[in-house]
């Protein structure tokens, strides 16, 4: 563990879907797995980065196989540490939500022997082996292979209101929560003005009334093919020239308006919505390896071997959104988290260790 000459066979940093995936991979195959699930701070709180991943920020999870609408109260009650689920919000009697299914994903881990440190590694050492990680608390760990499954942070554009309505009507996500009751047959929002900005708002069209796709200059960033299937989409109305200057609502309802401020002159409108989507790009949290594996032009750990998790480096994996800019889902992770333990455990094996 921690502090220790004897170097550990696998340690996991992340506790998104992937990296409780490989962590359960990891402990039924007996190579008990040490996993760094994150520090609580405000920094991680600002940045959306505590503990339990991304979507232990999210309500409902409709789409995730396995956890179809209905009580979970006395699974989860059944499931889930005593102490742990009594800090937990009470079951609603929908699908499985968000910190639901991750808690259950964390309890599934610790049941085989998972052994976890509630901090951050702010510093990687893959230079000579074993590898030696060093935590914000100045601990230092060493391991013969490490899974970095420390996930991508939506951006935002910093709005207070933005804070406010997260997960009451403001997302980063059309995929995760566009299906939602909140969002049918109503007006909404998309902010941005790229590829994946048209994709959410394509995508919202099969649920919603209307969508406003609301983008700061008078052209679209997006390829040409997208730009003309935003064109080409009844359903969507681009809002040239103008930004999100904040999100309107109340507490009982959640979002139920939006102000956007022109970007040529002084003028404002608003627009009643229930939903505000913000599609500009995420980040990968990559910053703490220091550049000491190989990442892409947008910061994702780069896979150099196809369907694999390998990384630049022997001995390293990566799973879920920090290496994966494209599908960006919560079971695509968690597939990516089993096979990186898979990974390493061949690895562990071929070596001997």
């Amino acid at each position: 563990m921690s502090d220790t000459l004897v170097p550990e066979k696998v340690v996991i940093i992340g506790s998104g879907p992937a990296g409780w995936s490989a962590a359960i991979y990891a402990a039924r195959a007996e190579l008990q797995p040490l996993l760094f699930e994150g520090a609580i701070t405000e920094e991680n709180r600002l940045s959306g980065t505590l503990p339990l991943g991304q979507l232990a920020l999210t309500t409902e999870v409709e789409n995730y196989a396995g956890f179809p609408t209905g009580n979970l109260a006395g699974f989860l009650d059944s499931s889930i540490d005593k102490q742990r689920r009594q800090i937990m919000a009470p079951h609603e009697g929908r699908g499985v939500s968000g910190p639901e299914l991750m808690e259950l994903m964390k309890q599934q881990a610790l049941n085989f022997g998972t052994r976890v440190m509630t901090d951050d590694i702010v510093k990687v050492d893959f230079s000579q082996r074993p590898f030696t990680l060093t935590s914000l608390e100045g601990k230092t760990t060493q391991a013969h292979t490490v899974i970095i499954a420390t996930g991508a942070r939506a951006n935002y554009l910093g709005l207070e209101s933005e804070e406010t309505f997260k997960n009451m009507g403001v997302s980063a996500c059309a995929v995760c929560d566009g299906a939602l009751p909140r969002f049918r047959e109503k007006q909404l929002v998309v902010v941005g003005g790229g590829d994946s900005a048209v994709e959410e708002a394509d995508f919202l069209t099969k649920f919603a009334a209307k969508v406003l796709l609301v983008h700061r200059r008078d052209e679209l960033r997006a390829s040409k093919i997208m730009r003309q299937r935003a064109v080409d989409n009844e359903k969507i109305e681009i809002v040239w020239n103008h930004q999100l200057a904040e999100v309107l609502g109340n507490e009982q309802d959640g979002v139920t308006g939006a102000r956007l401020k022109s970007t040529l002159d002084d003028s404002e409108q608003q627009v009643d919505v229930t939903g505000v989507f913000l599609a500009i790009g995420h980040t990968p949290n990559t910053g703490f390896l220091d550049g000491q594996l190989q990442t892409n032009d947008k910061g994702y750990v780069v896979l150099p071997t196809a369907s694999r998790t390998y990384t630049s480096v022997e001995g390293v994996y990566s799973a879920g959104d920090v290496s994966d800019d494209y599908y960006r889902q919560a079971i695509t992770s968690a597939g990516a988290g089993c096979m990186a333990a898979l990974d390493a455990e061949r690895y562990l094996a071929a070596k001997g260790l």
